[in-house]
This record gives C-alpha cells, sequence and structure tokens, in this order.
C-alpha cells in the first residue's frame, strides 16, 4: 500500500477520530494534517508496521496528548470563536443540548483521560488496543477511564443537583 492510498481510504476515518479528541473539527484539521505530514516523512516505517492504521492512531493520538498548551492557545485566539459549520435541525434540540454538555465534560479533562474514553466508546477498542495506542499498561487505561469516568459522574451529579 503507498501512502496516498493509505491517506485515501482512512483520512476520513483519521478526521472523525480527531474531532472526537479535540472537540474542535478546526483543530482535528490541523492534528490530522500535522500527524499525516509525520506519517508521509516516516512512510515506510509506517507501511511496515503490523498494523500501519493503528501506527497512524497512535501517532495522532500521541501528537493531541503532547500538543502544547500555548500552541492550542494561539490557534484558538487567532481563529476566534469556534464555527461547527452545520447548525444543529430544529427539531433535534436535545440531542444538540446533550452533546454540547459532553463536549463540556470531555474538555475538563485532562489529554490522556479523553484519549482513553474517545478510544474506548467512540472507537469501541478493546483495553489492551488502547495500551498500545497511548504506549502505557493495560492496569494504565483501566485506571485512567476509572478516573475520567468518577470525574464525569461528579460533574454530572453537581450539573443535576
Amino acid at each position: 500500500m503507498t501512502y496516498e492510498e493509505f491517506a485515501d481510504s482512512r483520512l476520513a476515518a483519521l478526521l472523525r477520530y480527531a474531532v472526537m479528541l479535540t472537540g474542535d473539527p478546526h483543530q482535528a484539521q490541523d492534528l490530522v494534517q500535522e500527524t499525516m505530514v509525520r506519517v508521509q516523512l516516516n512512510w515506510r516505517r509506517v507501511a511496515r508496521a503490523e498494523s500501519p492504521e493503528r501506527y497512524v492512531r497512535r501517532m495522532l493520538t500521541n501528537q493531541y496528548v503532547d500538543w502544547r498548551r500555548g500552541s492550542w492557545v494561539r490557534r484558538v485566539l487567532l481563529r476566534g470563536e469556534s464555527d461547527d459549520g452545520v447548525p444543529a435541525p430544529v427539531d433535534h434540540a436535545q440531542h444538540a443540548v446533550d452533546r454540547d454538555q459532553v463536549w463540556s465534560w470531555l474538555a475538563q479533562l485532562p489529554r490522556r483521560q479523553r484519549a482513553t474514553l474517545v478510544l474506548r466508546y467512540y472507537e469501541d477498542l478493546p483495553d489492551a488496543e488502547i495500551a498500545d495506542i497511548l504506549g502505557c499498561a493495560v492496569g494504565t487505561v483501566r485506571s485512567s477511564i476509572s478516573r475520567a469516568l468518577a470525574t464525569l459522574r461528579t460533574e454530572h451529579v453537581e450539573v443535576c443537583s
């Protein structure tokens, strides 16, 4: 498989994953673009991997976790307010409210915890694969998920009270 074939077949899925990680379509595009540049520069190594897609997903996740706060702030401030691009349909207002609440809760989590939740519940990956992507032990994945869910439960209780 060539880099171009890989990019053509997996770019949309990587972008969806990045949107779930960042919570912002523009940041997701930046993240995927930066990752794909690195993938292209290291394509021989990526192509030799047992699963090139998993290798690239790990690169993208590491890029997200390692993003410097100053870099993120610069991007957000220069861009201004986030434009979701697609207005929520009037008939699905409650769905939009729920989605925004989930984004808000996820945004409060540390990056690694957020990544574990997205990999588990959005990408539907098992603990071992999440551990491989994040470069940590399976126990660390389970601990991160547990802490993240505990934080979200606390937030949910406070909002509902």
